[in-house]
């Protein structure tokens, strides 16, 4: 009896093998509702001490830990692993990552394109049927393996490794391209300290001791020719890139260094940028939102993105644009989810996670939408208003004996106007609004031609401008950080360079993007972003993220990753999940690929040039080597999936076995208070094939 006395004084708790013992003796030792039998003899589970030996290595968890979820590897079990310092941290962080610049400015020009209201049908079905699915997996891979993509992969099966590979080298070619993107936008920032702003009219130059504008500016548009000539100073096509741009290269520069900035210290300080970067176009929309409603011609725009066309539906193109805007929308395949997800705690809810960034990335994409149109809506206005004042101030001297002018204007009078005035609209003397709307842009067309344009038309328009390059610098610089984070954090797993510190490694790593990316920094700069655009990253992201829902599915077990997520959240994931992981998540990105390469291969692949003498854009086939780099961008990146396989399979070990991390599967079995899951016969029947059912036959045998 003596032995089962506990001392007054004493603070520790004592080592019961895998079983809590309360301090101080307050309260009841084990709670009345849990389902643990005890053992014979005791008359509480607390004091069952046959586990309490100097020869059993026992595992300690105190009552702190468990009231407080302090889950922390103990001394020489586990390597210390970074984290985040809250909870909001991560959020934040995470938010950051996957609402981007495609929210703004991808999200408004399809839905408007595809059927304005009606495609938010197929926009939110591809996001309860891939995106949901798909972002809830890298997040309980990335908490559950505790480690880049690189390791978490290989861990899961040394077959598997070339799946964390592939992701590394895809966020390592988007990161150089992505990061132009935020040099433009400081170049257009840094621009925008001027009154009048340098886009508002054309420049002028003399000829003949006459002054005069820019013809090529007075053919197009202030705002396109300073996009075209005065930002990128364009070439005429992919294979003349002309001089180089010393202005653009600063801004990359500039950009790559505010890069390195934010992850010198790992999450430590990305972890303190996301306050500002996740938060401040939030703020930046709300301010363009009020003053969006209160402009002329808003509520035409907002008619025209929302106005539902329910026809759109039967075209199987909505549906691949949905199903991939929604994909690379939220960040998926590059391991960046799985890098910050590795930083939580092991009881972290990861669902929970999922469904509210999920969510808040589409809540972001219609509410950028709204605000987007409003303005396009108010720039539509005017130019339309325009048009029929030019229109009447024209033609209402050849018509004065009418009250309202005809709708057709015979061909001899529209030709005698363009020839006595100059400057006057291509498409003289129609005025459509509804046309002027559908003109609308996506990509950095919109960004910088589209909404600058209608930025010069507010009051106190420099002011406008900064805010709008500014939100779009920390929209981009989040995202940028989270998918380099996935090659740094992969790195560092592998143990490359041991002995190299993290931030000198981030800072190399940032120097070679750098010098990589002036490749973007000449005249011919735009066609080769237009390259890698669309072929570093759509095709490798969507075969990674189609063989991450396969290994799960098929090689780990979906039984054993749902007993993990119910370790770490204390609940299993439903059947809904269990079926969109291991049948309609890989259905719908196959179908995406197929379509994909189908559309390519059926319809060919071209990139929009600029025409200096027609001053406009034109459409141009690639050239035959553009073909060979769009190959080769694609193949860098996916071969590694076979590749890794193969070398196994040979008995070649490309990557070092893998050694798991600290979990604490018992204690967080105590913590959760969790009994054995029974599975019902749907689940069973789900579970029928792969290492479920060799599984199954093992549960089978030792009962």
């Amino acid at each position: 009896m003596q032995n089962l006395m506990r001392k007054q004084n004493t603070k520790s708790e004592l080592p019961v093998g895998n079983k809590l013992e309360l301090r101080e003796m307050q309260g009841p030792l084990i709670s009345d509702t849990a389902d643990i039998a005890p053992a014979y003899g005791s008359t509480n589970v607390g004091f069952d001490l046959a586990d309490i030996s100097p020869a059993t290595k026992t595992r300690i968890l105190t009552l702190d830990m468990a009231e407080k979820g302090d889950f922390h590897p103990p001394p020489g079990e586990g390597e210390v692993r970074e984290s985040w310092d809250s909870k909001l941290q991560f959020m934040l962080a995470t938010i950051g990552y996957a609402v981007g610049l495609g929210n703004v400015w991808r999200f408004p020009y399809l839905a408007q394109k595809n059927g304005g209201g009606a495609f938010l049908i197929p926009y939110f079905i591809m996001l309860c049927l891939e995106g949901i699915p798909c972002f809830y997996l890298e997040l309980a891979v990335g908490q559950r393996l505790r480690k880049g993509a690189i390791g978490a992969w290989n861990y899961v099966s040394p077959y598997a490794g070339g799946i964390g590979i592939t992701s590394a080298v895809v966020s390592f070619n988007v990161a150089l391209y992505y990061n132009t993107i935020i040099g433009w936008c400081l170049y257009y920032f840094f621009q925008s300290f001027q009154s009048p702003l340098p886009w508002a009219k054309c420049p002028g130059e003399e000829v003949n001791h006459t002054w005069r504008a820019v013809p090529e500016c007075q053919r197009s548009s202030p705002t396109e020719y300073f996009w075209y000539r005065q930002t990128l100073d364009i070439s005429s096509d992919i294979e003349s890139p002309d001089k180089f741009n010393w202005r653009i290269a600063g801004c990359l520069l500039l950009a790559w260094f505010f890069c390195y900035l934010c992850m010198a210290k790992g999450i430590a300080s990305s972890g303190k940028v996301v306050y500002v970067t996740a938060t401040f176009p939030y703020l930046v929309l709300v301010i363009f939102f009020f003053r969006g409603i209160t402009l002329d011609g808003m509520g035409k725009g907002l008619e025209h993105l929302f106005t539902p066309d329910w026809s759109k539906l039967a075209d199987p193109v909505v549906w691949l644009e949905a199903g991939t805007q929604i994909f690379f929308s939220l960040g998926l395949a590059f391991g960046g989810l799985i890098a910050f997800s590795s930083y939580n705690p092991v009881h972290n809810n990861c669902f929970r996670d999922a469904i509210t960034v999920s969510l808040c990335n589409c809540g972001t994409s219609m509410f950028a939408g709204i605000v987007v149109f409003s303005v396009l809506g108010f720039k539509a206005h005017t130019i339309h208003e325009r048009c029929l004042s030019e229109r009447e101030h024209l033609l209402r001297p050849l018509y004065p004996n009418v009250t309202e002018l005809p709708h057709v204007i015979p061909k001899d009078i529209v030709d005698h106007l363009f020839n006595v005035t100059p400057g006057l609209r291509a498409d003289f003397p129609e005025c459509d609004l509804q046309k002027e709307l559908s003109n609308s842009a996506s990509g950095t067309g919109l960004a910088f031609i589209a909404f600058t344009e209608a930025i010069n038309q507010f009051p106190g328009a420099p002011f406008w401008s900064i805010l709008f390059f500014l939100m779009l610098f920390t929209l981009g610089i989040d995202s940028q950080f989270g998918t380099l984070e996935g090659v740094i954090t992969s790195v560092v797993d592998l143990k490359l360079f041991p002995n190299v510190r993290k931030e000198i490694l981030t800072g190399v790593t940032c120097l070679i993007c750098f010098f990589l990316s002036l490749i973007f920094s000449q005249g011919g700069g735009n066609y080769v972003f237009t390259l890698f655009d669309n072929y570093a990253g759509n095709f490798p992201l969507l075969i990674v993220a189609l063989c991450e829902c396969i290994t799960i599915s098929y090689v780990y077990g979906l039984r054993r990753f749902s007993d993990d997520i119910e370790l770490m959240t204390g609940s299993r994931p439903g059947m809904y999940w269990l079926f969109c992981w291991r049948f309609m998540a890989p259905a719908t990105m196959l179908a995406i690929l197929g379509a994909s390469f189908f559309k390519m291969a059926t319809e060919g692949s071209g990139y929009e040039a600029w025409d200096k003498n027609m001053a406009t854009t034109v459409t141009l086939e690639w050239p035959r080597w553009c073909l060979f780099v769009a190959v080769f961008l694609i193949l860098v990146s996916a071969i590694w999936i076979p590749l890794v396989a193969l070398l196994r399979l040979f008995g070649y070990k490309l990557l070092p076995p893998e050694e798991p991390s600290w979990f604490p599967a018992e204690e967080l079995r105590d913590y959760h208070n969790l009994i054995p899951h029974k599975e019902g016969a749907l689940e069973k029947a789900l579970l029928c094939c792969g290492p479920e059912a060799a599984q199954e036959d093992e549960r089978e045998e030792d009962e």
